[in-house]
């Protein structure tokens, strides 16, 4: 998998399974919340920074297995994206889930883009920062192939030292009294080409990442990613083959107070994830 920054490799989603832009956060003024209204402005910490150096890696990692051909682009999919290119269309969604992930996707247009948009849901999630749960989310979502050598390189970046770097102990656990955040929250699908065996599909988003807590230095902050899929119908069902991110696009931030630590802690454990997209 190609990433080129936060999520590294896949790292907010699912209740049950599981990024991060590159800012430097100013501490707020208060001493003891974090969430202090006086921040206002995330600026990029050194953790940030070293999450983009581990996907740069993962990104080589990935763009070396991969070796598919280029996508031929449907003619039809060429056509300027309508108002209601990603509108609601009624038809009801996919009931099937493995490991959390559902599936059943449909063999067309709209079902690569449900399964492009849940696909980034689950790999922005915080399963993505344990072993166990991370290889499932691999197995469930990449080509048999490219999961079989996207895990090595993963495990060797999501290490205890880059862990720790996120404020995680080594099996990805936050600290007492903390709750981390990762969650990807799709804003719109684009397709960028489409075959009955092959779709590119952009997943406009926007995602939290930091650490909610009353001693966190690496406040929860926004962010704002296109990450693009390529996919291929395999067996009975939509799977990655490559994938990459870039910034934005990005609104103008809205002049709405920081939540403290203790109201943002409440709304991820009280605000499930949604399960499902598009």
């Amino acid at each position: 998998m190609s990433n080129d920054d936060q999520y590294g490799g896949g790292a907010g989603g699912y209740g049950e399974v599981g990024g991060t832009g590159q800012t430097r956060t100013r501490l707020p003024d208060s001493p003891t919340d974090p969430y202090g209204p006086t921040r206002r402005t995330p600026r990029a910490s050194r953790s940030l920074i070293t999450v983009v150096g581990v996907v740069v890696l993962l990104i080589a990692a990935i763009a070396f297995a991969n070796s598919a051909p280029d996508t031929k682009s449907d003619p039809a999919s060429d056509k300027p994206p309508t108002d209601s290119s990603t509108a609601a269309t009624g038809t009801n969604p996919v009931t099937d889930r493995t490991a959390g992930i559902p599936k059943g996707f449909a063999h067309d247009e709209q079902g690569a883009q449900s399964a492009a948009a849940n696909f980034a849901v689950a790999l922005g999630s915080d399963a993505m920062f344990k072993k166990n749960t991370r290889h499932t989310l691999v197995d469930g979502i990449y080509a048999p192939d490219v999961a079989a050598r996207l895990k090595g390189p993963q495990d060797e970046a999501y290490s205890a030292d880059f862990l720790s770097r996120m404020g995680l102990d080594a099996n990805g656990n936050a600290p007492q009294g903390s709750v981390f955040v990762t969650r990807t929250v799709p804003i719109g699908t684009r397709v960028e080409s489409y075959t009955p065996t092959t779709a590119k599909i952009a997943v406009w988003y926007t995602g939290l990442i930091g650490m909610s807590g009353p001693k966190s230095t690496d406040p929860v902050r926004t962010l704002w990613k296109t990450w693009t899929f390529e996919l291929s119908w395999i067996g009975e069902g939509w799977r990655v083959i490559d994938d990459t991110q870039q910034d934005g696009p990005a609104p103008v931030p809205g002049d709405v107070p920081v939540s403290t630590s203790d109201d943002m802690s409440k709304a991820i454990k009280e605000f499930g994830g949604f399960t499902y997209a598009r």
